[in-house]
């Protein structure tokens, strides 16, 4: 008998398990799959590592670190969830109510901070854990580093802050611009959790990631370091607005450094106003100021026009249109060489010599040497500037134009225009990626993509180089503060009227600068140094020109540019000046 009652009872057993197993494969299987896998199945991102920036020798301008990303169990969360999210949104940054959602969330696994640096995410889970929270836990995440901090932040840009699912989106710089070169590929893994941790023999899927690519630049950290501070000091102790400050390879068109005043941490980028984000050099359009001279000086001469000898008699005031036109500083009827012209900055002799030009001239030739157009180098948000076109394309506009005022550039555009000259006259695209690197928008930008065109004769550039050392002569020159001591310095100044964002108009304040190159007579680098709104009184020479110096100097120490041992230019600045023994 009681063989079988024991028999009744297994059979009862294996009949209930027998119409539960019909229940679960015929009736209605796929809810039941559902509930299991809402239950205690999983997603999660396998992270991409993000490309590094580097500068030219190989040393990271932005980079990642050991990183975490915190996620929660919520059935352990849900019931400390207000106290547990205000202390994850004070300790993380985060917002406190998309936090508290995820707390409280009807799964078993939820984000709650993406790319969090190793330390702080552990410090925070430890102060969870002393609270008696539980249902927190980490996976690995790397985190975005600028250990460069402030140098060539304008360029690089940052990442914003991580959101809770698809971790730190780009928000400026290259790393916006070139996001899906350095982002890769995020993978994923599915598998089964309990208590938040993985089931070692449940289901486990897994799409491995795909780590970004490396971004080379051709900056040179150590130069880019000197640059904006020596541009900082020039800018505070002029008390100027902004400044900008670029040094390009006369040879390759690269860009070694480019700095911008104001700029901001890249690690703290949200103590700054927006603002200081872009690249002033690229984005801020300006009119050059007497800068420009140069290109219309050289451009005339390579037209057979005049030469630096050419003899010009310079009225105190040419009456021209509706207003005269003067010069900077004041004097009677003076006889100047064309040479003397371009070292005394005067806007009357520059306008004389260049009435040897139609207005769609002069137009031309400044199209040529990179005007009017942007560069393209890849930096984000870059103006064309404006040259008049059409019926604004005037003869009085073309006499302001070829003193500096009436048209406008970005300093790039300049500093490569000045670097024409320094190359012999042919124009080498500017360079800021090594190699080459294709932008989110599709286009291919870097040095292996340099363009070159000849502007103008080899021996118009060379005569137009002599020129412009006068420009820094201690007796002849308006910027003696520009040599560089044991080098040969071809430079040029400029001051020009600024237009006021209210009026429209011309408001009283000034931008100045000073472009140059050196070696003179074998130019290695070309620098430009540009001020906003100075309220010392200086101008080009005198607040561009000690910067320009400095950078220079640096520059050429660096890279071990010897001195060329050749004598400056000896032309004459005056004609007609009685001699000693007259």
């Amino acid at each position: 008998m009681r063989l079988r009652a024991g028999f009744v009872v297994i059979a009862m057993v294996l009949s209930f398990f027998g119409a539960r197993l019909v229940q679960l494969q015929a009736i209605d299987p796929q809810s039941y799959a559902d509930m299991a896998a809402a239950e205690g199945s999983v997603e999660v991102v396998l992270p991409a590592e993000r490309g590094e920036i580097l500068d030219r020798n190989g040393i990271a301008l932005a980079g990642s670190i050991e990183g975490v990303m915190i996620v929660a169990d919520p059935l352990w969360t849900a019931p400390d969830a207000k106290p547990l999210a205000q202390l994850l949104s004070t300790s993380l940054g985060i917002d406190y109510f998309e936090t508290l959602e995820a707390l409280r969330a009807d799964s078993r696994f939820e984000y709650v901070a993406r790319r969090v640096p190793s330390t702080l995410a552990n410090d925070v889970l430890d102060d969870a854990e002393a609270e008696g929270y539980k249902g927190l836990f980490t996976r690995r995440d790397p985190a975005r580093d600028y250990p460069a901090r402030d140098v060539a932040a304008n360029l690089i840009g940052f990442l914003g802050t991580p959101d809770p699912e698809e971790g730190a989106r780009p928000l400026a710089g290259f790393e916006l611009t070139f996001d899906k070169l350095l982002s890769g590929k995020d993978g994923s893994a599915h598998y089964q959790v309990s208590g938040g941790n993985r089931i070692p023999l449940g289901v486990n899927t897994i799409e491995k990631a795909v780590d970004g690519d490396d971004l080379h630049t051709t900056i040179d950290l150590d130069l880019q370091w000197y640059v904006q501070r020596v541009l900082r000091q020039t800018v505070e102790d002029a008390g100027g607005s902004s400044g900008v400050a670029v040094v390009m390879d006369s040879r390759t068109g690269e860009i070694t450094a480019l700095a911008d005043f104001p700029t901001y941490d890249a690690t703290e980028p949200l103590e700054s106003p927006k603002s200081a984000y872009v690249s002033r050099a690229l984005a801020d359009v300006y009119e050059p100021g007497s800068v420009e001279k140069v290109l219309t000086m050289s451009s005339l001469i390579d037209a057979g026009k005049v030469t630096p000898r050419t003899k010009l008699t310079v009225p105190p005031r040419l009456f021209r249109q509706d207003r005269p036109i003067k010069d900077w500083f004041p004097h009677d009827t003076i006889r100047l060489t064309l040479a003397g012209v371009l070292a005394q900055s005067s806007n009357i002799g520059t306008v004389l010599a260049a009435d040897q030009f139609s207005p769609a001239a002069l137009s031309r030739y400044l199209h040529k040497f990179g005007l009017g157009s942007t560069t393209g180098i890849g930096v984000r948000g870059e103006t064309a500037g404006i040259i008049p076109a059409g019926p604004l394309l005037t003869s009085q506009t073309k006499d302001r134009m070829a003193f500096g005022q009436s048209l406008s550039v970005n300093a790039i555009q300049m500093a490569a225009a000045v670097n024409t000259i320094a190359n012999g006259g042919v124009r080498v695209s500017p360079s800021i990626i090594a190699g080459a690197a294709t932008t989110d928008d599709g286009v291919e930008v870097g040095t292996d993509t340099t363009t070159t065109r000849q502007v103008i004769s080899a021996d118009a550039a060379k005569q137009t180089m002599k020129m412009m050392e006068k420009v820094v002569d201690p007796e002849d020159g308006v910027a003696p503060s520009a040599q560089v001591p044991g080098y040969r310095v071809a430079g040029k100044t400029g001051t020009a009227q600024r237009v006021g964002k209210e009026c429209g108009c011309y408001d009283g304040t000034f931008t100045v600068s000073f472009a140059g190159f050196a070696p003179a007579d074998d130019p290695r680098f070309t620098v430009y140094v540009v001020v906003q709104d100075p309220k010392n009184g200086g101008g080009g020479g005198s607040v561009g020109g000690p910067a320009f110096s400095k950078i220079m100097s640096y520059a050429l120490r660096r890279y071990a540019v010897p001195p060329t041992g050749t004598k400056p230019s000896d032309l004459p600045v005056e004609w007609g000046r009685p001699t000693a023994d007259q």
